[in-house]
């Protein structure tokens, strides 16, 4: 089912296509936005970050936001809000993958001190969560944003950010907890926060690609 978010997305999208809305022109207030499609503030601020990554439309601080140019009919974009099957979410994992390994390994090279605290934020959220579904989710998506933003690579973070929370996978026993006493996401995510903290970016890539590949595998019940 397509979210509003996406919904909106589209519409704006539409009228840069179409041409209703031109190189230079405002897309409307956000306050404009919000009364015409009947959405909340939220709904819009995503929709126009999504719009943003993009590079279809820039921001100015107490401006609001321009089109920067028509959309390629070539331009990719992936609608995961509107993913209906698992097998549809398992082909999401593989291209999560391809893209997240080489995030990871670029993440151990280039980190920043303050890139290591966010990651390590995110992904003390996700631990404290864990019986909360809804706030794992949001924190999940924080750890791999945070992680993709540390490469450095502007087009990797803004990827994620395109995707947005939606491309988290959350199975019923993603959560259940392990011998340990954790649960496997928090061990995996401990292991690429360890590699990232050392630097190694070839550990970095490889616990990444567990993390991913073992998603895969809770998604399908195994």
């Amino acid at each position: 089912m397509t979210t509003r978010t996406q919904t909106l997305v589209d519409a704006l999208r539409a009228r840069i296509e179409e041409g209703a809305l031109v190189p230079g022109q405002a897309i409307g207030s956000e306050s404009e936005l919000v009364a015409e499609f009947g959405v909340s503030r939220t709904v819009v601020r995503e929709a126009v970050s999504r719009l943003q990554a993009a590079g279809l439309v820039e921001t100015l601080r107490g401006r609001g936001s321009f089109v920067l140019a028509r959309p390629s009919g070539r331009s990719f974009g992936v609608d995961v809000g509107g993913l209906r099957s698992a097998a549809e979410r398992a082909e999401l994992l593989e291209f999560r993958t391809a893209v997240e390994t080489e995030a990871a390994a670029l993440a151990a090279r280039r980190r920043t001190d303050d890139d290591l605290a966010a990651i390590g934020r995110a992904a003390s959220a996700f631990e404290a969560a864990a019986a909360r579904p809804a706030e794992a989710v949001d924190a999940d998506f924080r750890f791999h944003l945070t992680v993709a933003a540390a490469s450095g690579n502007r087009y990797l973070g803004r990827l994620l950010e395109t995707l947005g929370e939606p491309m988290i996978a959350m199975p019923a026993a993603r959560l259940r907890a392990g011998a340990d006493g954790g649960g496997p996401v928090e061990a995996e995510h401990r292991s690429i926060v360890a590699a990232l903290e050392r630097g190694d970016a070839e550990t970095a890539r490889a616990a990444m690609r567990v993390h991913l590949v073992n998603s895969a595998v809770r998604l399908a019940g195994g």
